[in-house]
């Protein structure tokens, strides 16, 4: 009933269609510059994988190196915008309610992280998502960029080490990001369940996002 409850709040809120992103699974979109998308933790443990695509050119696409290089700064913050491989703005961060940690360094999982980590046959990934989802517009993409990961937790200690630790976001949290080109988007509930990047217990779930 809690989260039927976070789920009602949060379709009134941003006056759009709550559409799913289903635990371990990725949902592609088109979305018009000036439209605004919001993310939703909705269990306030999920990390979002996120991309964004040229919809007239998808060998352009969200890059974070670039997007570093034009914030100065590792984690973005409202106001922040993401830039494109050609250095271009993609999408405006205008509203932030999870605390604000979002990770731009760790690549998409794939079957070779799972390899590494020890998991034996089949895993789903957000590569394999990506590559779906896209699928579903009749996109094919050349490459895998590194995705923004929305709500990831990867502090940078003193000494340049990292380490992975569970979200910060809240149940119901969300991000607004503002498209400033005409845009494809893909989102995926990262499947990892073998380290703690989705909460102490290592379990994927459900998020929801809204487009207006």
């Amino acid at each position: 009933m809690r989260e039927r409850s976070w789920s009602m709040g949060i379709e009134e809120r941003t006056k759009g269609e709550l559409r799913l992103i289903p635990a371990r699974k990725g949902v592609a979109e088109r979305v018009k510059a000036g439209q605004t998308v919001t993310v939703i933790n909705t269990h306030g443990s999920q990390v979002v994988d996120s991309w964004a695509f040229n919809a007239e050119d998808p060998s352009e696409f969200m890059s974070m190196e670039h997007s570093r290089g034009a914030m100065l700064r590792v984690n973005p913050r409202v106001g922040d915008t993401l830039r494109s491989n050609r250095r271009r703005p993609m999408l405006t961060l205008t509203e932030d309610t999870s605390g604000g940690i979002h990770d731009t360094l760790i690549a998409a999982c794939d079957r070779y992280r799972y390899e590494q980590l020890g998991h034996v046959g089949h895993h789903d990934s957000c590569t394999d998502n990506l590559a779906q989802a896209l699928a579903s517009l009749g996109v094919t993409g050349a490459e895998t960029p590194s995705p923004l990961n929305l709500f990831m937790n990867i502090p940078v200690g003193a000494d340049g080490s990292v380490s992975f630790q569970p979200p910060v976001s809240t149940p119901g949290s969300h991000v607004r990001l503002r498209a400033e080109m005409d845009l494809i988007v893909v989102f995926s509930a990262c499947p990892q369940d073998l380290v703690p990047v989705n909460g102490a217990d290592c379990i994927p779930q459900d998020a929801h996002y809204t487009i207006a």
